[in-house]
């Protein structure tokens, strides 16, 4: 990052007295620079974000003359424009009058710049800090506002958004996800227009199953993959969030990004420092994919748990048993999947309960102990099991839900969530019950699940962390009558203080955030995380789309991808093992499956797929994505690939879509390779009786970007294993 003032010596971690001049403020990333005027006594100021300048061109911004818009309205003396943060001050008076008092810089350990312009009230000693955050190499800004009460009374925070982007109006597309529980991360791109647009989550616990917190402004009209100056904003929250985008009288789509402040005004008392979580802003001038490799490689070097590690193959339990955990079965399991290659097996739901077993969803949460009716050697047994095999073991919990037929609820119903004087809602299997994060005992009690689990078996390598349930009732019986409201925030507040005591402790074992499938892919949770379940619909050609859709702003280090049985379990499609096979490899590859159900020749096929993805692993779990031909386009296929840093390897994916006869499917351009290297090609996971007519034959990269390789609609395969689906996966090695 560089910071430049004009007529400015800024002083690392030191407050700044600011003469009445306006000064430049130019926060930049390798590639991108925010410009921003700060006057002392007056409000901080937007001018500028996108393409890199120089310190010259930001200075002359002004005198361009580039707009000065507030760069965090407030609420009261200009009241007719939305705002990013409104108050009630002690004495009743609702307004703000912000001036800035001071700018200053600090280092944080891992290389982080943060920059901070204070501003105060010029009568209620009320002051507001926002922050800008930037990481070496990484073209991503952070920002955030910090609400701080100097008075004697309290303050209501009413309106607390994390960040606001003024977006000029010329044809603006926004490019958003949507969906609902097993249709998860789905695409879609609309143009900006007038009045109101908000995208919005009131779920309590997780927040992305039905949209994300993460957005694409495309400003040159209809979103491009490689082309467009575009930028994304993506804010880093696990709870109820509201995205806005005002489009009034003005020139602007003025975007604003935080918490969702419905039935959450937060009473900050005397001394008190509120703040937001932050809003990752980025920018490029290569359309959607450059935006998305721009979160990618910030998320894995700055912000994803073990973001630049590679991930293990896995065989998770749950479609392969569902709740018929047993100590035979999981021994088969896990002997299977080290036969195929696999690194690591993960007991899923089941296992545990005394008084009341865990044979279904309506017992037994947060009765963490063995069942050993069905597991006779415990989980000491199962680890001596997978180490005999040669692999690492993971368990599942669910360490935030309870169940009402559950010794933990009939010893402590003060723990859950429930409002006053009305018995709670109850989720699934009829008996859920969410456990009441914002208080210290239940943060004590989550801890101690997990600590025990590790310190009793430190041979535990992986836990699956499921959610499945949202917050379905309003009340805490830990918290204070005149603060109910403070509940869906301090509910996450309690989360990241567990989980900093779990990471503290524990800090090298994986950890997946699986709620109800996709309900936390934000990478709000995910710096304690190492990767999320994309979503509980494991269908091979929904995941095409879904994976697609996510992809916009996680990496595939992030995403875990599975191979699971055919007829597919949640829509019962038929889909030949190649086809599954090629999907997951292009995520996080593992299997949910019942191994022992599976031919000889399915089995084999697999381990030679897992073998080969182990080649390439470095490259799709650490490269470049470049998304080539969008599912949503309707052309019958999609297609993508990954390109390592060197440009020296890439993977190549392809899927047909279209099942009707003579498709005229298109032929899809490369991208992302050097254009003077040689690349030679090896098709993956091959089924065909002859090999692809390339294969082993060298193209240039140019040719590949200009061209690209001819995909046969079919394989070459004999009658009987004939299907109407067809894929590929190419390796690409630089000669």
């Amino acid at each position: 990052m560089t910071l430049s003032y004009s007529k400015l010596v800024l002083l690392l971690a030191a407050s700044i007295p600011m003469a009445a001049q306006a000064e430049t403020l130019h926060v930049s990333t390798p590639s991108t620079s925010l410009v921003l005027e700060a006057t002392q006594g007056n409000p901080l100021k937007f001018m500028y974000y996108g393409d890199r300048l120089t310190d010259a061109d930001a200075d002359a911004l002004s005198s361009a003359g580039a707009p000065a818009m507030d760069a965090y309205p407030v609420y009261g003396m200009t009241s007719h424009r939305e705002t990013a943060m409104s108050v009630t001050h002690p004495d009743g008076n609702m307004t703000l009058d912000m001036g800035v008092t001071g700018v200053s810089e600090s280092t944080q350990p891992d290389g982080a710049r943060v920059v901070t312009v204070s501003m105060a009230d010029k009568h209620y000693p009320f002051g507001i800090d926002i922050n800008y955050r930037t990481y070496p190499g990484a073209d991503v800004i952070e920002t955030w506002a910090e609400a701080v009460n100097r008075g004697k009374g309290t303050v209501q925070l009413r309106e607390f958004a994390s960040g606001y982007l003024p977006v000029r109006r010329n044809d603006v597309y926004l490019t958003s996800l949507y969906g609902t529980w097993a249709n998860e991360g789905r695409v879609e791109e609309r143009p900006v227009q007038h009045g109101m647009t908000v995208i919005k989550n009131k779920d309590g616990g997780r927040n992305s199953h039905t949209a994300h917190a993460e957005v694409m402004f495309s400003l040159d009209g209809k979103p491009q993959e490689q082309a467009g100056r575009t930028i994304g904003a993506a804010l880093c929250y696990s709870g109820n969030y509201r995205l806005r985008i005002d489009t009034g009288d003005n020139d602007y789509h003025e975007f604003f990004a935080g918490i969702n402040e419905d039935n959450s005004t937060y009473n900050l008392k005397k001394g008190e420092r509120f703040a937001t979580p932050p809003l990752a802003l980025t920018y490029s001038a290569e359309g959607k994919g450059g935006v998305s490799r721009n979160f990618h490689k910030w998320g894995r070097e700055h912000r994803l748990a073990h973001g630049t590690e590679l991930r293990k193959i896995l065989l998770n339990s749950w479609e392969g048993v569902y709740f018929d955990i047993n100590e035979e079965g999981m021994g088969q399991m896990m002997a299977d999947i080290a036969g195929m290659g696999g690194e690591l097996f993960v007991m899923d739901d089941g296992w545990f309960g005394s008084k009341y077993p865990r044979n279904n969803d309506s017992t037994s949460l947060g009765d963490w102990v063995v069942d050993t009716r069905k597991l006779p050697s415990g989980i000491a047994g199962l680890c001596a099991t997978a180490k005999k095999n040669g692999i690492r073991f993971g368990i599942w919990i669910e360490p935030e839900m309870t169940n009402s037929l559950s010794e933990l609820y009939e010893a402590h119903p003060e723990y859950v969530i429930k409002p006053t004087n009305r018995e709670p809602v109850q989720g699934r299997g009829g008996t859920q019950l969410v456990l009441d994060m914002s208080n210290p005992k239940v943060q004590d009690l989550v801890f101690e699940v997990v600590d025990t689990l590790l310190t009793k078996y430190p041979e535990i390598d992986y836990i699956k962390w499921d959610s499945n349930a949202p917050v379905m009732n309003h009340g805490s019986q830990y918290l204070s009558a005149d603060n109910q409201s403070h509940l869906l925030i301090d509910f996450h507040r309690g989360l990241a203080k567990t989980l900093d005591r779990i990471r503290a402790k524990y800090p090298d074992v994986t950890i997946q955030a699986c709620a109800s499938g996709g309900g936390r892919a934000n990478w709000g949770v995910l710096p304690w995380f190492d990767e999320f379940w994309v979503s509980d619909n494991t269908d091979a050609v929904q995941r095409v789309y879904m994976q697609w859709g996510t992809s916009h702003f996680f990496p595939a280090v992030a995403m875990a991808s599975h191979i699971s049985a055919s007829p597919n379990h949640q829509t019962q499609r038929i889909i030949p093992l190649k086809f599954r096979t090629d999907v997951a490899m292009s995520g996080r590859l593992g299997m949910e499956i019942q191994p022992k159900n599976m031919t000889a020749d399915e089995i084999e096929q697999c381990r030679k797929a897992i073998a080969e993805y182990k080649q390439v692993r470095p490259t799709v779990q650490q490269g470049d994505l470049y998304r080539l031909l969008s599912p949503y386009d309707g052309k019958g296929a999609a297609s993508l690939m990954y390109v390592n840093p060197a440009k020296d390897e890439a993977v190549y994916y392809w899927w047909r879509l279209n099942n009707d006869v003579n498709p005229q499917l298109p032929r899809v351009p490369m991208a992302g390779l050097d254009p003077d290297a040689t690349y030679t090609v090896h098709e993956l996971n091959r089924i065909d009786v002859e090999p692809l007519p390339f294969e082993g034959k060298a193209f240039t990269g140019r040719y590949l970007m200009a061209n690209g390789l001819e995909m046969p609609e079919q394989h070459n395969v004999e009658w009987s294993k004939k299907s109407d689906y067809s894929s590929r996966v190419l390796q690409l090695k630089k000669k």
